[in-house]
């Protein structure tokens, strides 16, 4: 399989009964531009499967490149060693911002803004080696904006014990929460502060690994690309 490309597809994804939520259905989006912006700001997932009949979950670095996403794993898991072959690893991906604590006047009426994305299918270990080169250094990217190209690249060794596990982005949706906390009008009147609380991703001053170099190697440029939730 060739290095993978960035799909122009547009339009929607098709609802499932995996995909269409029993509860606030109004919160459920199917968008193609809303899916790929919530997986796009994200660095980290939880990768669901079954392991020896019981569910497993497990938070992983991932990366999005056209309508596949890529999961990072390692050749030493057993689990992963199912994604070999046609047969795949049927999983479930999940990413999730959390925007705002919301808080009410009833224990109730207590929720969170956030917006998330859950992904169905079968995950497929990519042995191709560019495509897995391009998957890896999409991975690196996705944590800092243009790290794989300073940085030196895995070798051989390296990249033997890497795994990398390809999820085609087709029964997937997106869910989110916005707005005010959903106060009773009879509980208005009452003395317990409601509002929200927002909650930001930022990131601290850099701090140089202690290494033998004489001279620091510049890293604004990299800090200012990181991205920062608003």
């Amino acid at each position: 399989m060739a290095a993978p490309q960035e799909s122009p597809d547009q339009g929607a994804y098709v609802p499932t009964p995996r995909t269409v939520p029993t509860r606030s259905r109004d919160r459920a989006s199917y968008d193609r531009e809303t899916v790929h912006a919530i997986l796009d700001e994200g660095t980290v997932c939880h990768l669901g499967f079954v392991r020896d009949g019981a569910p497993v979950v497990l938070p992983t670095l991932y990366t999005r490149i056209g309508e596949h996403l890529y999961v990072h794993g390692s050749t030493g898991s057993r689990p992963l060693h199912s994604a070999v072959g046609e047969a795949g690893l049927p999983v479930c991906v999940t990413v999730t911002h959390l925007d705002a604590l919301v808080l009410a006047r009833s224990a109730f009426h207590h929720s969170l803004n956030y917006r998330s994305v859950v992904a169905h299918g079968t995950a497929h270990q990519v042995t191709d080696p560019a495509e897995k080169a391009a998957a890896l250094d999409a991975l690196v990217d996705q944590v800092v904006p243009g790290r794989s190209a300073d940085c030196r690249p895995a070798d051989a060794k390296e990249l033997a014990a890497t795994a990398v596990l390809r999820l085609e982005l087709a029964e997937v949706s997106a869910k989110s929460r916005t707005g005010e906390p959903n106060d009773e009008p009879e509980d208005l009147a009452l003395p317990y502060w409601s509002g929200l609380v927002p909650v930001e991703t930022r990131y601290g001053t850099p701090a140089p690994a202690a290494d033998p170099l004489e001279e620091v190697v510049p890293f604004a440029e990299q800090l200012a690309a990181l991205r920062v939730q608003e």
